[in-house]
């Protein structure tokens, strides 16, 4: 490939960040567009404002020739940014709208599962709510409730009781708390087990699996609180051994690229496979067709092969036979995020100590929800940043990132305080 490409990045998070750093990294890339951005990615890239919807970036892009596009919001996906970009011959990394289906709607991709047999918990469908509210009736607790269609990470509630399973199912189908995207619901049987997130590069043919991370979801230490777009990770994680990733590739990542491609959609771009590790083995809790917030940032720092080179063979249908390096230290991310996250929040507070929490060796600062107010960085965002740290273990990377977690203020900052603490070792 000739040097000098050109890269467009949708969307203005932590995730896009940790995109915009690692193909910063590409001796390949020279120049890196974000839309909108964020002051993070400012420093690396160029952040614009282009108006308007997929069709106005896709005609930005052919007059910018840009080379690649890379996506991080499922929103763009579910708008057809691919099949735009690919009516108008552009690169674009990111699976279709079709294809998307698979995040877009958890119909879809509940039935789906079943037809390929892909391990999953036992499930209903529900588009009314007596009828639905009369199932959770009869039923046993826990069970998990989950608005059909994108609800920002935010749609499932795990029902320990009838009481919360009620409140869950009027929030979702009578105050509409999702809109349109709450009209269905699936309520699914409880699995217990531990999560781990396991991300895969796909060309529609083939796939190469990335190191597995762990997400948390919950807002306060102990797992306690309301479910979160993520308040850290770490990568990789002991759950997901060798023969356990063989497993999740054979049982679930295999069949379900196979399974696009047999019903006309072919996958390219990443699949995440959410997991529960049960005592059956692996099952697939969620799909999502995009990087994972924050799993990106503890993946990405770790991959010692070219990031560029391996969107462009994903999208040309080329991974076959790709083996990618990686960093053989561990990475741990610490959400920092403004109190009452996921709830009501303030925004506009000034951010003080970034510059030398960035200076500590080892340590990554994303940007999420920050902006840039005159000279100052300011939060504008209920996640405001992830801090990243690599160490030789999960406890010298948890040590430095809550270090560089220190150096950092704002009003009202609230961070978990127990990241990676599953883990044997890791105390704070």
């Amino acid at each position: 490939m000739a040097l000098g490409k050109r890269v467009l990045i949708v969307g203005g998070g932590g995730r896009e960040h940790a995109l915009a750093w690692a193909l910063d990294k590409s001796p390949l890339v020279e120049t890196i567009f974000c839309v909108p951005g964020n002051p993070g990615i400012a420093q690396i890239g160029t952040c614009l404002e282009v108006d308007g919807g997929v069709a106005e970036l896709a005609e930005w892009a052919e007059e910018k020739e840009i080379d690649l596009t890379v996506v991080g919001p499922e929103a763009y996906l579910s708008l057809g940014i691919a099949d735009e970009f690919q009516r108008r011959g552009l690169r674009l990394f990111g699976p279709t709208n079709a294809a998307a289906a698979l995040e877009t709607s958890k119909v879809f991709a509940k039935e789906f599962m079943t037809r390929h047999r892909i391990p999953t918990a036992s499930y209903q469908v529900f588009s009314h709510y007596e009828e639905a509210l009369d199932y959770v009736r009869k039923e046993e607790f826990p069970l998990v409730i989950k608005a059909d269609g994108l609800a920002a990470g935010k749609g499932v509630t795990v029902a320990g009781e009838l009481a919360e399973a009620e409140e869950a199912l009027h929030d979702i189908m009578v105050e509409g708390v999702f809109g349109e995207a709450g009209s269905t619901v699936v309520i699914e049987s409880f699995l217990e087990g531990e999560e781990a997130s396991v991300l895969a590069f796909c060309d529609g043919e083939n796939f190469v699996t990335m190191p597995a991370a762990r997400d948390h979801k919950r807002a306060y230490d102990g797992d306690q609180g309301p479910n979160t777009g993520g308040m850290g990770a770490y990568c990789p994680t002991s759950i997901i051994t060798a023969s356990m990733q063989e497993k999740v590739e054979e049982q679930i990542l295999a069949p379900a690229l196979k399974g696009m491609a047999k019903e006309g959609r072919p996958y390219v771009g990443v699949l995440y496979a959410g997991l529960m590790i049960t005592k059956a083995g692996p099952q697939v809790v969620e799909f999502n067709c995009r990087f994972g917030d924050p799993e990106t940032q503890v993946i990405l720092p770790r991959l010692q092969s070219d990031f560029y080179t391996i969107l462009a063979k994903t999208v040309a249908g080329e991974l076959e036979g790709m083996e990618l390096e990686w960093d053989p230290r561990l990475a741990l991310c610490v959400i920092l995020a403004s109190g009452g996250y996921p709830g009501d929040y303030q925004v506009g507070y000034p951010i003080e100590g970034l510059e030398a929490a960035a200076a500590m060796e080892d340590v990554i600062i994303f940007h999420a929800g920050t902006t840039r107010r005159g000279g100052q960085i300011a939060t504008d965002g209920g996640r405001v940043l992830g801090i990243t740290a690599l160490g030789d273990d999960l406890a010298g990377a948890a040590r430095r990132s809550y270090e560089a977690c220190d150096l950092v203020r704002f009003e009202n900052c609230y961070f978990r305080k127990d990241i990676g603490r599953r883990e044997e070792g890791i105390h704070r």
